[in-house]
């Protein structure tokens, strides 16, 4: 374990703030919607927050499931920002009405829309949902307009952004977003399309063989040339961020490299897992100590198993089936039956 590469504490946490979600989507990494919520009360949420503050992460995001679903979630985000800890939301934008986007506006440092296709057959496809394409739409213009109107007005507002989740079926349609949808929102600041990780509903055989990207798309993913096609093509004010994401793989070589995310996540309830993306925990933030917790989380990074396992991993499906390798071995007999239970994939 190289000391100097690998920090003392989680640069980031990331936090499933709940996994209650209208959507179904083919790709979800946390099974959201389709398992118990796992939310834990206001009360305790705060005590979550409390826990990650101590560990001095530089970023928080709130994700899920749905986080805006999750009751008490302003209280959480205060509870961050109050800290000095920059705290982002991700949500797919399908409840989101005027009064709850002016509270994610006074509240998050940043706030992203997923969005998975450039078109409702395509988006709506992927997100398990009718429909969804156009309230995410209808979620973007309204956090547009309401930005602006804050601005206009000489106040502050959040970095606001869109999350693209990089299929097969949608790879087609990343230009599309960039030069049909990005104009329409004027106060859009970011764009982020990450190849998808086969991790979670997308470590499936059957979601691998139809819709992990080719080699040589992550590979186009992650070169700098591809960026900057994609950002000659955006609106000046967009910045165009793209990722082959290889680096939550956790591979021997690569975290060797220096090339690893030091991360923590976070399930609902407060449990910690050893790896962002891959199932199988080390303790609960709420009765661990944090860096005891930090400590096991780079502990399970160098484990024997996941070392033998990944050590010969090269490719896309080569990745997919170490992640179901490493998730059977680490995961509670809990999550073993639910992953035994996954439905299979159904190609559109």
């Amino acid at each position: 374990m190289d000391a100097l590469r690998i920090p003392d504490h989680p640069l980031e946490i990331i936090w499933d703030i709940t996994y209650a979600c209208p959507l179904r989507c083919v790709h979800c990494y946390s099974e959201s919607g389709r398992r118990p919520i796992r939310q834990l009360a206001p009360a305790d949420m705060l005590r979550v927050a409390d826990a990650v503050i101590e560990m001095a992460p530089h970023a928080v995001c709130l994700a899920g499931g749905e986080a805006l679903l999750a009751r008490g979630v302003f209280d959480v985000a205060d509870r961050f920002s109050e800290a000095g800890v920059p705290v982002s939301l991700f949500t797919s934008g399908w409840s989101l009405k005027q009064e709850t986007a002016e509270a994610v506006l006074k509240t998050f440092a940043s706030v992203t829309v997923s969005v998975d296709g450039a078109s409702a057959d395509v988006h709506d496809r992927i997100r398990g949902r009718r429909g969804s394409f156009a309230r995410a739409m209808d979620a973007l213009a309204l956090l547009d307009r309401l930005a602006r109107e804050r601005s206009d007005a000489g106040g502050s507002r959040p970095d606001l952004g869109i999350d693209w989740v990089v299929v097969r079926s949608n790879f087609h349609q990343i230009e599309e977003l960039v030069t049909g949808i990005a104009p329409r929102f004027p106060a859009l600041d970011h764009i982020s399309f990450g190849a998808v990780v086969p991790e979670g509903l997308a470590s499936r055989r059957d979601f691998a063989d139809h819709e992990l990207l080719s080699d040589d798309q992550v590979r186009l993913l992650g070169s700098r040339q591809y960026a900057e096609r994609l950002q000659a093509l955006a609106p000046p004010t967009v910045k165009i961020s793209t990722t082959d994401n290889l680096a939550l793989q956790m591979h021997p070589d690569l975290i060797e490299r220096g090339v690893f995310l030091p991360i923590l996540q976070i399930e609902p309830d407060g449990l910690v897992r050893g790896m962002a993306a891959y199932e199988g925990t080390v303790g609960d933030v709420l009765t661990d100590p944090p860096a005891e917790l930090w400590r096991r989380a780079v502990e399970r990074w160098h484990d024997p198993f996941v070392v033998e396992t990944l050590k010969p991993v090269r490719t896309m499906s080569q990745w997919a089936e170490a992640t179901r390798a490493i998730d059977y071995h680490f995961a509670s007999e809990t999550d073993r039956r639910r992953i035994d239970e996954r439905p299979a994939y159904e190609p559109g």
